[in-house]
């Protein structure tokens, strides 16, 4: 009788043993395996009304999946969920039961854009070509002078240019550019109260201060000065001085210029500060919440100019007299 227990507890091993094996080679070879080790990868963009049959034979022409029955009766008697229109990231490292996952789970491949702060709308124009969002930079540079949006917002410009909130967004591969226009307008009016505004600016108001913190966010390299060169722009706007800001100027070209010649500072434009007194008439630039809070609560000063020194802070003067000599020692006399 021992004899007996003893080589059935061996057959039962051996039993035992077989089945972990063919189950490990079921689950490694079997129909609803991967095909790969995860190296081809592809983008499968699924319409709107795709079914079952059309998903099962994109996804067996790229050798995504084994058996192409296997897994429709997957998808029709396992899956709890229907298949999302969307653009999805797959590899053949994926499971039958995984791609399943993924396609009714609505979990799009997702592209990440960075506004820095400081960017112009064409710099964000050209960003959106560079991600996959837009064909060319004036697609979306027509929707920020779409007079529809401009109402909706209550931006008194000619184009969204400063209420494009900073910040790195991410969307679904394919997002329409008008809603992420939107989606930054958005962003800028639920994150300006860390701005600490004061209550009742009008949009008007509220639109110079913009323009303000603009010209601050292009004209400061520390943080720290943000305060005291918006004060500085107020002071001169308060005694009817031009603001002779180079970033204004800078504006006009399409790409920044290392150094600005007298003849960069008679190029004729509204935005050219050096020729026209009082703020240009719209912002150069989408401000952070720093640049704003700046521009809302500047710190207190009766200085009139500054000039870059080359540790990228400035010296602040209260005279020409002073400000002459500032720049005779930090820029020999020349532009920037």
């Amino acid at each position: 009788m021992k004899f007996l227990n003893n080589k059935l507890i061996r057959i039962l091993l051996i039993a035992g043993a077989l089945l972990l094996i063919s189950g490990g080679l079921f689950a490694m070879l079997g129909p609803g395996s991967p095909t790969g080790d995860g190296e081809k990868k592809i983008t499968l963009e699924i319409e709107p009304g795709t079914g079952v049959k059309k998903l099962t034979e994109r996804l067996s022409e790229e050798n995504l999946i084994r058996n192409p029955a296997y897994f429709r009766f997957l998808m029709r008697f396992t899956s709890s969920g229907q298949i999302k229109a969307g653009i999805y990231e797959i590899n053949d490292g994926m499971s039958a039961g995984k791609i399943i996952s993924i396609v009714t789970s609505g979990k799009v491949k997702l592209v990440n854009v960075t506004v820095p702060e400081g960017w112009n709308n064409r710099q964000i124009a050209a960003e959106l070509v560079a991600r996959g969002l837009a064909k060319t930079p004036e697609d979306f540079l027509k929707l920020t002078e779409d007079p529809i949006i401009l109402k909706k917002y209550n931006i008194p410009a000619r184009t969204t240019e400063g209420y494009l909130f900073p910040e790195t967004y991410s969307v679904p591969v394919g997002y329409p550019l008008p809603a992420f226009q939107e989606l930054m307008l958005k962003q800028f009016f639920r994150k300006l109260k860390e701005a600490e505004p004061p209550e009742g600016l009008s949009p008007d108001q509220l639109h110079e201060k913009v323009i303000l913190a603009s010209i601050v966010e292009r004209e400061a390299v520390r943080r720290e000065e943000l305060a005291l060169m918006a004060q500085v722009f107020i002071n001169r706007l308060d005694k009817k001085m031009k603001l002779e800001s180079c970033a204004t100027i800078q504006y006009l070209f399409d790409k920044p210029h290392k150094k600005l010649y007298d003849r960069d500072l008679e190029q004729q434009s509204p935005y050219n500060t050096y020729i026209h007194r009082g703020l240009p008439p719209g912002p150069i630039s989408s401000p952070g919440i720093p640049a704003l809070k700046a521009a809302f609560h500047p710190t207190p000063t009766d200085t009139l100019f500054f000039v870059l020194k080359p540790d990228g802070s400035h010296h602040f003067s209260k005279t020409f007299k002073e400000h002459n000599q500032a720049k005779q020692e930090y820029l020999g006399g020349r532009r920037i």
